[in-house]
């Protein structure tokens, strides 16, 4: 039996990622949260929080709470409110829909991850993506994820000494594994020749490097233990131990920039409330905004030794039947990379996972896996233990 403490997750629902030019914010929105709902049987939230980092900018929405609650049928029902933690809005959602939960201040609690990049294009979407560094000092010289992240894997390549062409694993098992995604946004291989023959985006970072920037919505259902409907457990899945952890906004600031201070304290905090360790993990959804960040990351949380996290990514360790899969439904890398809503997608490729419904991609006897969101280059991270009902 379910403690009535517990937090479960048991519905999910996602679109497509794309361009999605024919499709607003509020539409991607709907779709998934309306298949979320359908998913958990007709589970009607009473909290609503909408993950999402441009839609006051780029789309020119905010009060997205009141926008889709009004769109669902829930005006005047529903509590509701954004959250914005740049590139971690999902990841942070997810948190604060599990804490009403164990408050008691809701039974039932909808985390919707939204984001319409599409809205604008070129400079003007660059400048509003670098809102997640720090305005004074950073994007106020023409800096932004990107091009720190290339400045970061240049130190990284330079104290390591390995070759660059090392790389090419990461983003190879990213797309191998985006095949079987029928919501990727590229659902085809790529080759090591091809990955050398990329061009430069910010050098040593090449195009497949860096993740696409994608329109799409992903949207969850969580309940409390007590509240678990028999028929729904079967595919629930418990959201065992979760952290937010924030870390210095400026690289300058740090003093140590290739090392993810920010995602080793939360991973390590969601690993204690869960009671459970790295070893114990099946899987780990990262954040592959760049090559850089999935280094770091799987560094950060001590599945490598630092500066040598380049080594598993021909080693076999992160395909679908290595020691840690990554990425297993193709990551930002491949799947695209919705910026605020990615961390909900992500939290939803884990429930297919430990629900036993990923397909072709399925892990064998999936129990316990990790989800970690970063906002920019991890000057915030979020990090999610999840598991199966019966684990």
């Amino acid at each position: 039996m379910p403690h009535s403490d517990d937090v479960f997750i048991v519905g999910i629902g996602q679109t497509s990622l794309g361009e999605l030019w024919d499709q607003g914010l509020r539409d991607l929105g709907v779709q998934a949260l309306q298949s979320a709902i359908q998913d958990a049987q007709g589970l009607m939230p009473q909290v609503l929080y909408v993950a999402n980092m441009l839609g006051a900018s780029a789309s020119r929405q905010a009060n997205l709470g009141a926008l889709i609650c009004d769109q669902i049928g829930l005006a005047g029902q529903a509590e509701a409110l954004t959250v914005e933690a740049a590139e971690a809005s999902g990841g942070v959602a997810l948190q604060l829909a599990a804490n009403a939960i164990r408050a008691g201040s809701a039974d039932v609690v909808a985390v919707l991850g939204v984001e319409k990049v599409t809205d604008l294009v070129g400079s003007d979407l660059d400048a509003f993506m670098a809102q997640s560094l720090d305005a004074d000092f950073e994007t106020e010289i023409g800096m932004n994820t990107n091009s720190q992240a290339a400045l970061l894997l240049q130190r990284y390549l330079h104290e390591n000494a390995f070759p660059r062409e090392a790389l090419a694993g990461f983003p190879m098992i990213a797309h191998a594994n985006a095949v079987n995604n029928p919501h990727a946004m590229f659902r085809r291989a790529i080759s090591a020749d091809a990955y050398a023959k990329a061009a430069m985006v910010e050098a040593p970072l090449n195009f497949y490097d860096v993740a696409p920037l994608a329109d799409g919505a992903a949207a969850l259902i969580l309940t409390r233990g007590s509240h678990l409907p028999e028929a729904l457990r079967e595919k629930a899945v418990r959201l065992a131990g979760s952290a937010v952890v924030a870390s210095r906004l400026a690289l300058h600031d740090r003093p140590d920039p290739l090392f993810f201070d920010s995602a080793a304290v939360s991973a390590q905090r969601a690993l204690d409330k869960a009671g459970v360790n790295l070893a114990t993990l099946d899987f780990f959804e990262y954040a592959d905004y760049t090559t850089l960040h999935a280094m770091l990351s799987l560094e950060a949380i001590a599945a490598a030794p630092r500066g040598q996290a380049w080594k598993l990514a021909s080693d076999g360790s992160l395909a679908l039947d290595g020691n840690l899969p990554v990425a297993t439904m193709g990551g930002n890398k491949a799947r695209g990379f919705t910026l605020g809503a990615s961390g909900v997608f992500q939290a939803i490729e884990a429930c297919l996972q430990l629900r036993g419904a990923a397909g072709a991609n399925q892990i064998p006897n999936a129990h316990v896996c990790m989800v970690q969101s970063l906002a920019g280059n991890a000057s915030l991270a979020a990090t999610h233990v999840l598991t199966r009902f019966a684990s």
